[in-house]
């Protein structure tokens, strides 16, 4: 006898021939068949299901999964608040350029319409923060829509899609055969004649600059810009998301730094003097135009994946839209011959030698608190080239951001789209699943790392190999707190108080250490990283620098 297949059994096969190996949520009464399907007696061959304590973790893990894999993220919760607890992570993903699908339970269809228990109008809640929202109407429908969905995740512009799953379709029988997987449309490179023209432009120049951005961070990406760059000398500024781009071996030569909050870095001051800036896979949500241009005299070139979003300081010469891999190679064919203009060497230099100063000025302690550049290298000291550094977001991450060096591309995860706090953790957690036998780092504030902090108990449950350096200020959101000083010179509703961080810890299982004096700052952080399992470190830091981040301003305003 044929065995039933179930709504949920067509989900799980979709999320199968996806190669989607890896799932993550919170069970409830709307949506349990799935939930069956995944972690019951019969699931043998499903994904595996990551339980975490908050959907919008899941949604985070499920963002990180999609960043670091290039395969589509998925988290799964139920109705009502199980649902609307999903909406800052696919929010936050669809921002930053990151395939997540999001499915949610949602009550029987004849009750939709009626106010009932958990009954929510999710499909039209999602339509705003997703490239693709839709409610199953039909059982026989199931395996379209996920195709539609996973596939609107995975376009020229990659981002969120959500999926209202009514509990009587995740329950019903389904008669129809599911469908396969089609092969996905290919884009080639950029006009020929316009990246024949570029290569002109880029001989024409005097000062030509990379921008790369957050869709230049893919393998094939990654790889063509570096062998352009190992024939061609051009300098780069990296987006933050874009962080590790660069590989050591071209860092001397091209790195210049990166930009995405304050107007006032070397990478800011080299794309003000340039006369050519080429933007690669560059997304204006990671650093807006009006920032880096604000005179808007630069005279810029869009190479992308997309149309650019044209605004008052981003309006390009010329516009080459095709996969960046091949056009990238295209380029360099056209570039035969170039030579980085030698006037410009000079210039090139002096910004290389501040950037470099920049990471070493004096570091004096202040008591028995951690000078943030201290903690940049001590963490540099301990992160190899294959560990993945997840930062969140508060002050530690514009310093993080500004001096820590990454030479592979999404080794270090930063959101600045929608600079989402609590990120940190739910990343690092994803990456330790994918990378067992490799350290990941959580690198957090201790406002962000209690905003994730019951995914402790996840990292422990799987017994995690992660390190979580938590910057500790005592209990205050600092990077809001010196900007409301810069603005107001006063601070209000940014002190929520201090946490025993090694006791917290150790009540979860985890090994819980604390930098006690500066003088012992690099010795526990070695300590730290040669612990098997879940390691949270407690550093006291010192952020009465923080209000020198943003000063030198070019024309800018705090941001």
């Amino acid at each position: 006898m044929k065995k039933k297949m179930y709504g949920s059994d067509i989900i799980i096969d979709s999320l199968k021939k996806h190669k989607i190996d890896l799932v993550f949520g919170i069970p409830g009464a709307k949506i349990d068949r799935l939930f069956e399907g995944l972690d019951g007696k019969d699931s043998q061959d499903a994904p595996k299901l990551i339980i975490t304590r908050h959907e919008q973790n899941a949604t985070f893990m499920a963002q990180a999964y999609g960043r670091l894999t290039g395969k589509t993220g998925v988290a799964i919760a139920t109705s009502g608040p199980g649902v609307g607890n999903l909406t800052t992570g696919i929010m936050t993903a669809n921002a930053e350029g990151d395939p997540l699908l999001a499915i949610g339970g949602q009550v029987q269809r004849k009750d939709l319409y009626r106010a009932t228990h958990q009954s929510t109008p999710s499909k039209r809640l999602m339509a705003p923060i997703t490239r693709f929202s839709a409610e199953i109407q039909d059982p026989n429908n199931i395996s379209e829509t996920m195709s539609n969905a996973i596939e609107a995740t995975q376009g020229a512009r990659k981002g969120a899609a959500f999926i209202s799953l009514p509990q009587d379709i995740d329950d019903a029988v389904v008669t129809e055969k599911p469908l396969p997987v089609y092969s996905k449309p290919k884009m080639g490179p950029a006009d020929l004649a316009d990246l024949t023209k570029l290569a002109d432009l880029i001989k024409e120049s005097n000062l030509p600059v990379i921008l790369v951005g957050q869709r230049a961070g893919d393998e094939k990406t990654t790889q063509a810009l570096r062998d352009l760059l190992d024939k061609y000398a051009f300098p780069v500024v990296e987006t933050y998301q874009a962080a590790g781009v660069i590989s050591r071996e071209l860092e001397k030569q091209s790195y210049f730094g990166r930009v995405g909050l304050f107007r006032n870095q070397v990478g800011d001051r080299l794309l003000a003097e340039s006369d050519l800036v080429i933007t690669l896979g560059y997304d204006p949500i990671e650093y807006e135009p009006r920032n880096w241009n604000k005179e808007d005299k630069l005279r810029i070139v869009n190479l992308d994946t997309v149309p650019a979003q044209i605004d008052n300081n981003f309006t390009p010469i010329m516009q080459l839209v095709g996969n960046l891999a091949s056009s990238l190679k295209q380029l360099s064919k056209r570039l035969e011959g170039f030579t980085y203009p030698k006037k410009s060497a000079a210039l090139l230099g002096e910004f290389k030698a501040e950037l470099d100063k920049d990471r070493t000025h004096p570091m004096e302690p202040k008591g028995n608190l951690n000078h943030p550049l201290a903690i940049v290298h001590a963490i540099q000291e301990n992160v190899t080239d294959d560990m993945t550094v997840a930062l969140d977001v508060g002050s530690h991450y514009i310093w993080m951001a500004r001096h820590f060096r990454s030479y592979q591309p999404h080794h270090l995860l930063i959101s600045n789209g929608m600079q989402t706090l609590g990120v940190g953790l739910p990343w690092a957690i994803t990456a330790a699943l994918l990378k067992p036998e490799t350290k990941s780092v959580a690198v957090c504030g201790d406002g962000g790392f209690m905003f994730s902090a019951a995914e402790l108990s996840t990292a422990v449950e799987h017994n995690l190999n992660i390190v979580i350096v938590v910057w500790n200020d005592g209990g205050h959101y600092d990077m809001v707190r010196f900007q409301e000083e810069m603005k107001y010179q006063d601070n209000a509703g940014v002190n929520f108080g201090q946490v025993d961080l090694v006791k917290f810890a150790e009540s979860f299982g985890a090994t819980g250490l604390r930098v006690e004096k500066p003088e012992n700052l690099n010795k526990i952080m070695k300590k730290a990283f040669s612990i098997q399992g879940p390691v949270v470190v407690d550093v006291p830091v010192d952020y009465s620098h923080n209000q020198d981040l943003a000063t030198h301003l070019i024309d800018s305003q705090l941001g």
